[in-house]
């Protein structure tokens, strides 16, 4: 856990747009993160921008990135230019009295900052043991750990979390008052949406076996 418990955004972190919806402590960037799954890694290639959706996994204050040693993003990103990554949890469509005024309930981060790789073979191993258990909690002690050849063709990238915002929008649609006043027939109000696991599905290859706890009982 940071010693700095509040977000300490740059000017280019700042919330401009609806600056209300702010959020400034670091606990809700970490619970945000800790909350999903993918993140968008925004990086410029050979001039141009790129956006990939890759799974990651936070450790105190580091972000952490995977991905193959082949990818072009991520040995650019490797390679210290400034990257972009953003993390949203869509929470509820939200129905208005106009159109103007139907949106979103979400909570999002942007996070800005140089990535390192992460050469250390033992740093590897902790920071994709990070991404595992984040994606797939209990697993890493349940399979087989990985090769030297499957660590080689692993790429890591350890991204601090110094420089990141935290937006987010909740409560009811907010309608304009002579639309609130207005005899409308339409319903409004906001309509919640919950991640939800669903029942395993065992790999045809595998013989009769429950799925373990880890994968059952997952919260």
């Amino acid at each position: 856990m940071s010693e700095l418990a509040s977000l300490s955004p740059t000017q280019r972190s700042t919330v401009k747009r609806l600056p209300e919806r702010e959020r400034a402590e670091r606990a809700e960037l970490y619970q945000l993160l800790d909350s999903c799954l993918v993140c968008h890694l925004g990086i410029v290639v050979d001039g141009a921008p790129l956006v990939l959706p890759t799974g990651f996994a936070r450790d105190g204050d580091t972000l952490y990135l995977h991905g193959s040693t082949g990818s072009a993003s991520l040995r650019a990103a490797g390679a210290g230019i400034p990257v972009c990554v953003t993390v949203t949890r869509i929470d509820g469509i939200v129905y208005a009295r106009s159109v103007f005024h139907h949106s979103m309930n979400y909570t999002s981060a942007v996070i800005h900052g140089a990535a390192t790789p992460v050469i250390d073979p033992d740093a590897k191993l902790h920071a994709l043991h990070a991404v595992t258990e984040h994606l797939a909690p209990g697993s890493w002690n349940a399979t087989r750990q990985p090769t030297g050849k499957e660590l080689a063709a692993t790429a890591v990238l350890a991204l601090p979390l110094h420089e990141a915002s935290v937006k987010q929008r909740t409560g009811p649609p907010k309608d304009e008052p002579q639309d609130m006043a207005a005899d409308v027939a339409d319903w409004a109000g906001v309509l919640p949406i919950h991640q939800v696991w669903g029942t395993p599905l065992p790999d045809p290859h595998l013989g009769p076996m429950p799925a373990p706890p880890r994968v059952v009982a997952r919260p």
